[in-house]
């Protein structure tokens, strides 16, 4: 905590011990090897003194609680620079930060010019603020432990994606059978999928939602790695939180979509684009729409999507994680499917 910027919590604390021991400065005082560091404070402009000045490290070397009532009559204190020279601190009372393992490091204290005499309610009030500090520096600390884990673990799962993926690529070169071929590449593109979809819960700190527009915009920068040069992706959607289920869902229509107009859509390299569209039908519920402007097929059709093919199957599977089913259009302009679903 030392040297780290001010903080709501810890300034609230101080103003509020100030306030019920009726006295002008108030600090949370953190003691190093050579000099006592204030994490926050009320009517006090240094950061820092030098040990020299500090009654907070006598307060924490003696007991919980130091009450210095004229420090002009006490040994400890009477010849403190604080005391001596300006502001001319004649009065302290500190109730010591306690660590979990029982170590002191520092005080919550009050000060004033004039000598006086804590009553039994401020004494006690200031201990139990004390106490508060230590709850805060405690849960900095372990939101710091967390936020390494996290990243440890961020790490861990992205080498393991990557590895998997680079072993799926290798086998794929050697594989004539075009049915294994698709599922490898199937393999690859659900392995790029979940990636992007653990990129951004990790952004989100541990949540199990996400927003949507910048999900879909991770899935199109993949969707675009994988389209060969000929077919352009184009991706759009609203701002709105999803559920990581719900989001794992999109992404597989979405990337398997793809995969189907890339093999079907645009023969002899032709030119064409799919578009990835997640939009809001009203204050309930979305609508995923992917569609392609490829060769499409002679004799148009607006039904449920037939369940044929192994890409087609996992796309009626994840409609139906979104609590929805897939509809496709078809004609001589390209191919579209829809997805309603609560959200």
């Amino acid at each position: 905590m030392l040297d780290t910027e001010a903080e709501v919590d810890f300034d609230d604390i101080v103003e509020l011990a100030s306030s019920i021991c009726d006295v002008p400065v108030s600090l949370i005082s953190l003691v190093d090897e050579n000099r006592q560091w204030f994490k926050a404070r009320v009517g006090f402009a240094p950061e820092e003194t030098p040990l020299d000045q500090s009654v907070c490290a006598h307060a924490i070397l003696e007991q919980d609680f130091l009450e210095v009532e004229d420090m002009s009559a006490d040994g400890r204190t009477v010849d403190n620079p604080l005391h001596v020279r300006d502001p001319r601190v004649n009065f302290y009372a500190g109730a010591n930060l306690v660590a979990p393992n029982g170590m002191p490091i520092g005080t919550l204290c009050v000060l004033d010019t004039k000598p006086r005499k804590l009553t039994e309610f401020q004494k006690k009030a200031l201990q139990t603020l004390s106490k508060q500090v230590v709850t805060q520096l405690e849960l900095r600390k372990r939101l710091r432990t967390e936020a390494a884990l996290r990243s440890e673990m961020d790490h861990r799962v992205k080498n393991s994606l990557q590895t998997i993926a680079s072993i799926t690529r290798v086998a794929s070169r050697k594989i004539t059978d075009p049915d294994s071929l698709d599922v490898l590449r199937l393999i690859e593109r659900r392995i790029g999928s979940v990636a992007s979809l653990h990129s951004e819960l990790m952004g989100r700190e541990g949540s199990n939602s996400l927003e949507a527009r910048g999900y879909l915009e991770k899935v199109g920068r993949l969707l675009r790695d994988v389209a060969p040069d000929h077919v352009a992706v184009k991706v759009q959607s609203v701002e709105t939180p999803l559920v990581s289920r719900k989001a794992s869902a999109i992404g597989m229509i979405a990337s398997e979509f793809l995969a189907n107009s890339i093999k079907h859509a645009f023969p002899d390299n032709r030119s064409g684009q799919v578009d990835i569209i997640l939009e809001r039908v009203n204050d309930s519920r979305l609508k995923l729409i992917c569609r392609d402007d490829g060769v499409g097929r002679k004799n148009p059709t607006a039904t449920e999507t037939r369940d044929t093919g192994l890409g087609e199957m996992l796309m009626s599977a994840a409609a139906a994680q979104l609590g929805g089913k897939l509809q496709e259009s078809a004609g001589v302009s390209g191919t579209a499917l829809c997805v309603e679903f609560d959200g």
